[in-house]
């Protein structure tokens, strides 16, 4: 089931859907009346010929979005070459004349500019007061490849493109059921852009289909380009530093949020899709955890959940036992830190935010430069920067080994968005910690844990299945018990279908040799 809604257009100083002419039976009126509409658009193409050497026609198209071969083949042939003694009625053509496989009917001018612009192909005829649109649209666009932010060593690679008509059929691949539903969407007065909103019908809320669709229905705006658009615009609380939206370009995530009764909305033009609801559980987790055994991906996460923990908290721990606690510090390791912050002229938090800000240039530099190069600077301007900075005694050895460890440590986080939220909170957690000592680190903990227990992601918890605390949940929370034991969907998802495995499936041990 497809079901399309729009916003109505906005009035602007350009043409608009308020200047809309119908068609009239004349092709010489027609064509300056789309010309009109269309301004300085030098790229579309206009071709006069004679249907069955008589009637005189116009296909407008845009060379670099049509099929040109399809159009020579199954538009200007068969009509160029019907006998004369055949109907030129526009039905007749349409029916048993043209073998294209999907052809509308369009009554005025400006509709015909609108569809023209998507890169489907109009013939006019004389004397009709319609156009026929072809459906024969074809422009460049990238293959489908794996993605590159979200690697994997284990399970599909298939990573969606920026073309909604591939993504929604590698989605169709990945979930073949008539359950699976589309409803689409536009947005954008200048872009138009289609959004699709996914889900499986039956496993889904009910309750949360309405509140996805309330949320887009109230979008406005000029153009979306991309899932950030929509993103920005729907999630429930607009400052926090938390992402409550996962995206992915991975088809295999979007399709496991699906069957675990999510809605993934899709965005014409980018590969990135959004899933909702999300909680802070999920964005900890890695496709690969349920592509490997169990223990494996439990201890993974278990990992996860400490090294995100480090990378929060340990240029802070070490501010504030620097600064006020120098008596919890073991001796000899005192001695050491004290040595080679000898010659140090800044204080120990001036030190830590200096190198911080370092390790963060570097990063955004290693992303923004080509990939071929972009590493590379990466690595080598860190240690760089790292040695050249403890040689000229602005900062010491200790800092520059805790900050490497830290930008280590939140790589582990399988999702960016949260590893950026880690970032930003790191350095709330260093000031803290530089003016109020571990209390001050205790605080600001206290703080991000009362947030995030305020946090909803349309309307689900986001520390859920921790707090509030769901016991058939946590079986796939920090730790994932075999596939054998997770025979319920999450608790969020619908009622009537919670039901994912059939039980008493635990394998056991076989009878070599027995029958």
């Amino acid at each position: 089931m497809k079901k399309r809604s729009s916003l109505p257009p906005k009035t602007s100083s350009e043409n608009s859907p308020s200047d809309v002419t119908a068609l009239v039976p004349s092709l010489d009126r027609n064509v300056e009346a789309i010309k009109k509409i269309l301004g300085a658009a030098d790229d579309i193409a206009f071709r006069s010929f004679l249907v069955g050497g008589e009637l005189k026609a116009q296909l407008v198209y845009i060379p670099d979005m049509s099929d040109r071969l399809e159009m020579d083949n199954n538009v200007l042939k068969p009509l160029m070459g019907m006998a004369g003694a055949e109907s030129t009625d526009l039905q007749a053509i349409k029916n048993r004349v043209l073998p294209v496989g999907s052809i509308k009917e369009i009554a005025d001018a400006y509709e015909c500019a609108r569809q023209l612009i998507k890169g489907y192909p109009l013939l006019l005829l004389e004397d009709c007061d319609r156009a026929l649109l072809l459906k024969i649209a074809k422009w460049e666009k990238r293959s489908v490849e794996e993605p590159q932010t979200e690697p994997s060593l284990r399970g599909p690679r298939e990573g969606f493109t920026e073309s909604i008509s591939t993504n929604l059929s590698l989605l169709r691949r990945k979930i073949q059921s008539v359950n699976l539903k589309l409803k689409s969407f536009q947005f954008g007065r200048y872009t138009e852009t289609e959004v699709y909103v996914a889900y499986l019908e039956g496993i889904v809320q009910p309750a949360l289909i309405r509140e996805v669709e309330n949320r887009l229905k109230r979008i406005d705006m000029d153009s979306v380009l991309e899932t950030g658009y929509i993103e920005e615009l729907t999630e429930d609380t607009p400052y926090s530093p938390f992402p409550q939206q996962q995206f992915t370009e991975r088809v295999d995530i979007a399709a496991a949020g699906l069957l675990d009764g999510r809605i993934v909305i899709l965005v014409d033009g980018t590969p990135n899709v959004l899933i909702v609801p999300v909680t802070l559980v999920t964005l900890l987790q890695a496709a690969d955890d349920y592509y490997n055994r169990s223990l494996y991906s439990s201890a993974l996460r278990i990992l996860r959940y400490c090294t995100l923990f480090i990378s929060l908290t340990l240029p802070a721990v070490y501010v504030a036992l620097l600064n006020f606690h120098q008596e919890m510090i073991p001796s000899k390791l005192l001695m050491s830190i004290a040595s080679s912050r000898e010659e140090i002229p800044f204080p120990t938090i001036v030190e830590v935010l200096m190198m911080q800000l370092a390790f963060e240039v570097l990063r955004e530099a290693g992303l923004r430069l080509p990939r071929q190069i972009g590493s590379a600077v990466t690595i080598v301007g860190a240690l760089v920067v790292g040695e050249a900075a403890v040689s000229a005694g602005l900062v010491s050895a200790p800092i520059v080994i805790i900050i490497a460890f830290t930008g280590i440590a939140g790589f582990t986080a399988p999702h960016y968005s949260l590893e950026f939220s880690v970032r930003l909170l790191r350095l709330l957690l260093i000031v803290a910690g530089g003016m109020l000592g571990i209390l001050g680190v205790m605080y600001g903990l206290i703080g991000i844990a009362i947030h995030l227990c305020t946090l909803r992601s349309y309307g689900l918890p986001y520390l859920s299945p921790i707090a509030p605390f769901v016991a058939s949940d946590i079986k796939d929370s920090a730790i994932r018990v075999p596939w054998w034991k997770m025979l319920a969907r999450p608790s969020f998802s619908g009622k009537d279908n919670r039901a994912r495995l059939a039980p008493k499936q635990r394998p056991n041990p076989g009878k070599g040799g027995e029958n």
